[in-house]
């Protein structure tokens, strides 16, 4: 579904479980930067109104799973602590050239953020089928099911505002290059790590 073209490492989960802590504080900052990568949306592209309404749901989605991981870290105690860089997600943004035409550029940027979505979708899922924590476990079940649908949503006004055929041959590439930039990855206690 998702498209991914190489699965998450299997020992990924293992390290994620040993340092969950770590986990949830990544994942609270992934939250608040998909919030913020919502409201980019409406700050660049407002002409693009079924967009700005799509992107103020998706903003206010995103805000309120930050809310529900902060209040996980809250609930064991633990502070959000400071922002980590998030290298994974570098890396993928430097697959599109810089400078390109506006309208580029926004195609370019669904498509990049489709593919954060499905990867932290199949992370998500990762977590739900292998942590023994079952409350966290349906955690991220549930929001695993998010993840998709803004994965979709993502790719469908990419394909929406560009030329599908060109969109589409744009969209496997990239995930030709995610497959190896998420090989290097799978080792540390990030979602995207």
């Amino acid at each position: 579904m998702l498209g991914l073209k190489l699965p998450t490492d299997p020992r990924w989960v293992n390290i994620a479980e040993k340092n969950i802590e770590e986990i949830l504080i990544d994942h609270a900052f992934c939250e608040q930067k998909a919030a913020s990568t919502a409201i980019s949306f409406i700050v660049g592209y407002p002409e693009y109104s079924e967009l700005v309404t799509a992107m103020a749901a998706l903003a206010k989605e995103e805000m309120s799973h930050f809310h529900l991981v902060h209040q996980k870290l809250l609930d064991r105690g633990l502070s959000l602590g400071r922002e980590r860089k998030d290298q994974y997600v570098h890396e993928i943004m430097d697959f599109f050239p810089k400078n390109k035409h506006r309208e580029a550029k926004l195609i370019h940027r669904l498509l990049t953020a489709a593919l954060i979505e499905a990867r932290s979708c199949e992370r998500f899922r990762v977590l739900s089928e292998n942590l023994t924590d079952q409350e966290l476990a349906k955690f991220y079940r549930d929001l695993m099911v998010s993840e998709a649908n803004h994965y979709t949503l993502f790719l469908k006004f990419a394909r929406q505002y560009g030329d599908r055929e060109e969109v589409d041959s744009l969209w496997q590439s990239l995930l030709d290059y995610e497959a190896k930039i998420i090989s290097k990855y799978g080792k540390k206690e990030f979602i995207h790590g």
